[in-house]
């Protein structure tokens, strides 16, 4: 259990004095100004990561950094479509054809993976780069690139287990399938309403039904990876990868789980996706260990809390998704989501998680945390996080 107020050292004291200033700050600026604002910052930072970028071909995307050292990776990786896919919010926030013509670059280079079958996230490295260029420029071009995308992420789908396999077998786990594979529906289903193949929309939906049925506990909160016998289909196992124990509430996967069904209510208008995503968000909202800047812990029951490491990505995913599951309900529910959406908004704006231009290895978001297990990425920037709050800048920016 976390360690009670009183018993708090001096230093966990300075750190939540701080962290209330500054939400007091956030709060007390219209958010029309904390908008602009955190956009005008990050197309600074942005522009000084392009001037200093390493010209690396075999390596050419921006992830993180790690000992004070930018690290670049290669379009194979799983999170090389967050970085063009920025770039597009900042052309969509801006107008600016310099942003255009760098997202136009960089989402270029990801052309190979349109024919990479060996990863579920061809969605993320696809749809957030390609998608999102399609969507604000209309390049003809890009459409193919995405439809041969969904090809390849299909042939992942076995229909014995209703799900498309997320890792090749490891760890004697013969068919994975974590939660993160939610978000990569969405490609599916932009395909099936723009290409030949229907069934696209029948896998998205098969997937997110077999998700719902044996990932989630009855409060809500998700297991991270489940296995499954690929011969009958089974659940062999319900375990974590990335979070504090197999029954934690690992805080990314709670907001990859609330996004992605979020997603699925919007391209199917199932009810019941609708109330899942709200199930969802009532975990994540009225969590007792949310702090109170409602930036989560990297895992809700982590050992040791507070003194244990954010995770501002899983804010940034939370909030955009409560931006947009905000208007498909109406009312208190409307207004509470779309408060609690500003709130993570207006903190990760704040000087708390959004860095000053020319530091933070040109990243935006400050306090992320990758895979705490294996000590990597830790209480420093990562590219989706940047993504994610772009994303949600840009929602809270239109009118409900």
């Amino acid at each position: 259990m976390p360690t009670p107020l009183h018993r708090l050292g001096l230093v966990s004291f300075a750190a939540l004095a701080a962290s209330l200033a500054l939400n007091l700050w956030a709060a007390e600026r219209p958010l029309a100004e904390v908008i602009n604002s955190a956009l005008a910052t990050s197309a600074r930072q942005y522009e000084w990561m392009l001037a200093h970028l390493p010209d690396n071909a075999a390596r050419p995307m921006p992830r993180t950094v790690e000992q004070g050292k930018l690290v670049t990776i290669s379009t194979r990786d799983w999170t090389s479509g967050f970085f063009p896919g920025s770039m597009w919010y900042l052309f969509e926030a801006t107008g600016d054809a310099r942003w255009r013509a760098s997202a136009e670059k960089f989402t270029a280079l990801l052309a190979p993976e349109q024919h990479n079958t060996k990863t579920h996230d061809v969605g993320f490295i696809l749809y957030c780069s390609y998608g999102n260029g399609l969507r604000l420029t209309g390049n003809a071009a890009y459409k193919p690139v995405l439809l041969n995308g969904a090809q390849s992420l299909s042939t992942r789908f076995n229909p014995t287990v209703g799900c498309l396999q997320s890792w090749d077998a490891r760890n004697g786990w013969d068919f994975p399938v974590i939660i993160d594979n939610m978000m990569n529906l969405e490609l599916l289903l932009w395909a099936a309403r723009e290409g030949p193949a229907g069934r696209y929309r029948d896998i998205a939906i098969r997937h997110a039904d077999t998700t719902l049925k044996n990932h989630f506990r009855a409060d809500g909160s998700s297991f991270h990876v489940v296995a499954y016998d690929p011969k009958d289909g089974h659940v062999e196992a319900r375990v974590t990868h990335q979070g504090a124990a197999d029954d934690s509430a690992w805080a990314r996967g709670q907001a990859w789980g609330l996004y992605g069904y979020t997603v699925m209510y919007r391209e199917t208008k199932d009810p019941r996706y609708l109330a899942h995503a709200r199930k969802i968000a009532a975990f994540i909202m009225h969590h007792p260990r949310l702090p109170a800047d409602k930036v989560p812990y990297w895992d809700f029951d982590a050992p040791g809390i507070p003194d244990v490491p954010r995770d501002a990505s899983a804010a940034a995913i939370m909030s955009s998704a409560l931006f947009e599951l905000c208007t498909y309900v109406q009312g208190d529910a409307a207004a509470e989501y779309r408060a609690f959406a500003e709130a993570q908004l207006r903190s990760l704006a704040s000087p708390a998680y959004l860095a000053e231009p020319g530091t933070n290895g040109g990243f935006l978001l400050k306090h992320s945390t990758g895979h705490k297990p294996k000590d990597s990425e830790v209480d420093g920037p990562i590219n989706y996080a940047d993504y994610y709050f772009l994303e949600a800048l840009l929602r809270a920016r239109r009118k409900p």
